[in-house]
């Protein structure tokens, strides 16, 4: 991507390094983040209802190293890079929330080390980037995107800013009431029907993440040659029936939460060419058709 020049967000909390990170609870992006790990060692359900449990119990008591740490070159250039991203974001979405006669309220993003506490629960690094609506947060332990790159083979920084954007996505569902709705639904459906409307949304904010590039393409010409085929590969390799193939070679689709390979390329690509929010129908769509 082309970012030099471009600013970086004031909405960014460095919390690396910082002693007194601890967590409190899981919610359910925490608990697929999970899961999406432990299988990825080659772990099946059994193992990933083990894992949350024991993360629930130890985060309880994890605080990270104390005091501010010296960062190398790479970790402040991911940070730096991080900040661009969500500048961007910002622009974008600004812009778009207008033409729909809205105000666009950024999150902030944290960028932590180790465990943070959110107003959604706990999160450590093992989850990977998440966000929060109970305190409109997105939470990145920069430490992911190496691991995106040796775990998953997704590698590039266009990958890394689809990863960001994502996140921004969620709070654009949660900005547009579409977040919340779908939470009261899921409380009320058994796992298998939850995870249905889990999947749409996860489809809806990588659709987002689309629009995000389009846009930002427009205003900046951030895209570069093979910029593309990085976040395509990217939503590609986590998708759900890739992930359970790879680890256990087989998937089980009723436990899919965040969409298969080609659904999760599909919408993404149909927010890359169109950069219209409104062909955001995950929702309206049945299950064949996503």
């Amino acid at each position: 991507m082309k970012l030099n020049g471009r600013r970086e967000s004031n909405n960014v909390d460095d919390r690396r390094g910082m002693r007194g990170s601890t967590a409190a609870g899981l919610g359910i992006g925490s608990v697929v983040l999970i899961a999406l790990f432990t299988f990825l060692q080659g772990g099946n359900l059994g193992d990933v209802i083990t894992n949350v449990g024991t993360q629930m119990a130890q985060s309880q008591n994890v605080t990270t190293q104390e005091g501010q740490r010296e960062f190398t070159k790479e970790e402040q250039e991911l940070a730096k890079f991080a900040s661009q991203i969500l500048a961007g974001t910002e622009d974008v979405w600004t812009a778009e929330f207008k033409k729909l006669g809205k105000t666009y309220t950024p999150p902030k993003m944290v960028l932590y080390t180790g465990a943070v506490r959110t107003s959604c629960g706990n999160g450590s690094s093992e989850m990977g980037p998440f966000y929060c609506s109970g305190d409109q947060c997105l939470y990145i332990d920069l430490s992911f995107f190496t691991q995106m790159k040796s775990q998953l083979g997704a590698d590039g920084d266009f990958a890394y800013a689809y990863v960001i954007a994502h996140e921004v996505g969620h709070h654009v569902e949660n900005l547009l009431g579409t977040l919340n709705e779908a939470h009261q639904k899921m409380a009320r459906l058994n796992s298998k029907e939850a995870n249905k409307i889990s999947v749409r949304l996860e489809l809806l904010a990588d659709f987002y993440a689309g629009v995000w590039a389009y846009h930002d393409n427009q205003m900046f010409g951030s895209i570069e040659d093979g910029d593309l085929e990085e976040a395509i590969n990217c939503a590609e390799v986590i998708g759900d029936n890739y992930l359970q193939e790879k680890a256990n070679g087989r998937s089980v689709p009723e436990t899919f939460t965040h969409g298969t390979s080609a659904q999760r390329m599909r919408w993404l690509k149909l927010g890359l060419e169109t950069g219209d929010i409104r062909r955001g129908t995950t929702f309206q769509k049945s299950d064949a058709e996503l």
